[in-house]
């Protein structure tokens, strides 16, 4: 099997990837050919025991896709994105990756020709909802989206699924729940506060918290995304049927709950470290968000969290990032 992964430069894009090195297979079938594309190059690994080819381009230039796809890929994992808060400051940058570029490498999928027919799965976001909310958004629920990336997911959601309808592809898109606990460096995600407060607390680093803490969110680790990722590249598709996009399963929990968690498992004076300093435009952006789902549908398919609780979810960032320890 030929996987090809765009945006594996990323965090989530990353962890795919050591996960498929390390298993070697993707459900039934062994890897033989892995190609790694993104804007910068991600690393090449090591040691594998197949070929690994890493890409890096805009992959929305014209003939960009074409050639991405030239070795005819049996499974694609489309993780690329600008993410929420820099597609709502750039407009032009959000549309030309999120939409134009989607779009270039449906068409390409569906021009191959030769009975090309590639699973592709493609992560959109809970942000294709907009308030006013239930209070648990299920599986009927419209898409009103109140911000750009939030419209951009939700075209690329109803292409993908047109496009499974008409036979080019087999694709399925899962909407991840916000990330939660980021490794790495913040990006330019307006969520990112909900994996700073308490990844920097953790390492000694203080954080900043840019709205109040009765915010509500919907959150899984990076160990469930990767889960997510995997199952979708393998379930049987006929199960899903014409509905190709479903909300993934996830924690609801408001960013109080979030510091009692940590208070929890790493102590008050770790907790200590998180300021208050309210930001307008993450108030702003925050507000129109989603904060709790029933996703039954995802679950009746197979879809499966990691965590049950918030003191989870801070657990696990300690044993997968920080070899079982924190700055106390």
């Amino acid at each position: 099997m030929h996987i090809l992964v765009l945006g594996a430069a990323g965090m989530v894009g990353r962890k795919l990837v050591e996960r498929l090195l390390r298993d070697g297979r993707l459900g039934k079938n062994d890897i033989t050919r892995l190609t790694l594309h993104d804007v910068v190059a991600p690393n090449k690994p090591e040691k594998t025991g197949f070929p690994v080819e890493t890409v890096a381009g805009d992959f929305a230039v014209p003939g960009a896709a074409e050639k991405l796809i030239a070795g005819r890929p049996d499974a694609i994992f489309h993780l690329a994105a600008i993410v929420s808060g820099e597609a709502e400051l750039d407009f032009d940058k959000g549309y030309r990756i999120n939409l134009d570029g989607t779009r270039m490498l449906l068409d390409a999928i569906r021009l191959a020709g030769g009975g090309y027919k590639p699973r592709v799965v493609f992560t959109s976001s809970i942000a294709v909802f907009g308030a006013p909310f239930p209070e648990a958004i299920g599986d009927e629920f419209f898409h009103t989206p109140l911000l750009s990336y939030g419209t951009q997911k939700a075209i690329g959601e109803l292409l993908l699924a047109d496009y499974s309808r008409r036979g080019f592809l087999d694709g399925i898109g899962i909407r991840l729940p916000t990330i939660c606990i980021r490794p790495g460096l913040p990006n330019k995600a307006a969520s990112g506060f909900f994996s700073n407060i308490l990844r920097e607390p953790l390492a000694g680093k203080e954080a900043i918290l840019p709205v109040s803490e009765d915010v509500r969110h919907w959150h899984a680790t990076p160990r469930s995304a990767v889960g997510f990722l995997l199952h979708a590249g393998t379930m049987d598709l006929a199960a899903v049927g014409p509905r190709r996009n479903l909300t993934m399963p996830g924690l609801s929990a408001t960013v109080g709950e979030q510091i009692a968690a940590l208070k929890r498992v790493a102590g008050e004076k770790v907790a200590a470290r998180i300021r208050r300093e309210p930001d307008p435009f993450i108030v702003g952006i925050v507000g129109g968000w989603p904060r709790n789902f029933d996703a039954r549908r995802a679950r009746e398919l197979g879809f499966t969290t990691a965590e049950k609780t918030f003191d989870d979810i801070i657990r696990i960032h300690i044993e997968d990032e920080l070899g079982g320890s924190f700055v106390a």
